[in-house]
């Protein structure tokens, strides 16, 4: 009887001491899930650094924190978002994901129920650019929190200038109009044009529409193509400056980045990334300056400051420690000047002012001949018009294209082709 209790009681023992050890094991794994958010982002040496930069500076002062990161392609990133919705299963939803800025607006307007609503979360949206924070902004409400910096640059060679008579400071905070005609003596004296562009793609058009606070679509929603009467200014001045070749159109993106590097072209006027690959010939050293781009004459609010590209990270609402994920993004995205300025080496601007200030983005940059580049491009995001976004901005953009290549190579007409790009966009909204 005794060691039949003896086995009973060790047994219960053995129980009770398993059951503990896996209470502590639970409760192991539960503090470790507390200290970890899930992210889906693209491209290892951008985005994934810049995620993982960040959990290690905020893991200094949160010890045990880190991010468990998913290489996800932009395009796949929509398309689980997509299919996620559809199933109503939020579950296999991330902790974060990035998107492209472009496409914020359509996801958070068609499946807001991803999204956690950031708009009293703590973080101080008005430090960041205005037209950046909106591209997350719907309805008055933030779902996103602003990341790399798309200002428009213009990265001009100064040494063709020079042939020409000119600095780079000669153009500088100039209208199209003077550009036009300064960029005839450039191309007669250098015997390169000012500028590349591929063919069918209107990003330098929309760079211009942009930069006066004007866009494809009204603040309504509403599509703004055919009687736009900025975009056919744009248009005017973009065809001529094709025809007096101070533009040439390339056939793709290749070509275009290699105008860049092999010296026939006089600038790039991009979206800052383009930095990366202007950089890319360590030859030219010295030969560039960064200046900002011209401005549309005549027009109420015109600037000479605009956008291109960036994206913003999102938090989602399947979000395991909401309060850990704001706090993790509030002291680093939205609060660390030292996070910034690691980043400046992969080519990563902010566009949160504060940046502007740090020491390292006020360094000299020896390739742009001593200029302080970094601190000039978090200036230029500050000074960027907000314009209207759409769910259905990459069917304008597609339209638009299409409606300026037939304009440039078959000498179509602008008012029956913008007319052509507004009713496709209209027909593709109602479906």
């Amino acid at each position: 009887m005794k060691r039949i209790l003896a086995c009973a009681c060790a047994c219960v023992l053995a129980a009770t001491t398993l059951l503990s050890c896996s209470k502590t094991e639970e409760k192991s794994k539960s503090n470790a899930d507390v200290n970890k958010l899930t992210v889906w982002t693209w491209d290892p040496n951008f985005n994934v650094y810049a995620i993982k930069k960040a959990a290690e500076l905020y893991a200094k002062d949160h010890p045990g924190f880190t991010v468990e990161v998913t290489e996800v392609l932009s395009d796949d990133i929509e398309a689980k978002l997509t299919t996620i919705a559809s199933a109503g299963d939020l579950s296999t939803l991330p902790d974060v994901f990035l998107m492209q800025d472009n496409s914020f607006k359509k996801y958070a307007t068609y499946y807001p129920e991803l999204f956690t609503d950031l708009t009293n979360s703590g973080i101080d949206f008005s430090e960041f650019a205005e037209s950046k924070a909106a591209y997350s902004t719907l309805d008055g409400k933030h779902y996103g929190i602003p990341f790399d910096n798309g200002a428009v640059i213009n990265c001009v060679r100064t040494d063709y200038l020079e042939k020409a008579g000119f600095t780079a400071a000669d153009f500088n905070d100039i209208t199209w109009e003077e550009y036009i005609e300064k960029g005839k003596i450039v191309r007669d004296k250098a015997g390169v044009p000012m500028l590349t562009a591929q063919a069918g793609s209107p990003d330098q058009l929309l760079i211009m529409l942009y930069s006066a606070g004007a866009a494809l679509f009204k603040d309504d929603g509403s599509v703004y193509i055919s009687d736009n009467d900025i975009l056919k200014k744009c248009m005017d001045l973009y065809v001529t400056m094709v025809k007096e070749k101070i533009l040439v159109e390339v056939t793709d993106w290749d070509q275009y980045i290699a105008s860049i590097n092999n010296g026939t072209t006089v600038s790039a006027m991009q979206g800052c990334w383009i930095m990366a690959s202007v950089v890319a010939q360590p030859d030219q050293s010295g030969k560039w300056s960064v200046i900002n781009m011209p401005k549309l004459s005549g027009i109420d609010g015109a600037t000479n400051y605009s956008a291109n590209g960036g994206s913003s990270w999102a938090i989602s609402s399947n979000c395991a420690n909401t309060d850990l994920a704001i706090d993790f993004f509030k002291k680093t995205f939205a609060g660390s000047t030292a996070l910034y300025d690691d980043l400046i080496s992969k080519g990563a601007l902010a566009t949160w002012a504060p940046a502007a200030d740090s020491e390292a983005y006020n360094q000299p940059v020896d390739f742009f001949n001593g200029e302080h580049v970094y601190a000039t491009i978090v200036d230029f995001s500050t000074r960027i018009p907000s314009y209207a976004t759409s769910p259905f901005h990459y069917d304008a953009r597609d339209a638009v294209g299409v409606a300026l290549s037939n304009i440039i190579q078959r000498g179509a007409d602008m008012d029956k082709e913008l007319k052509s790009a507004q009713e496709i966009v209209e027909f593709n909204m109602q479906g």
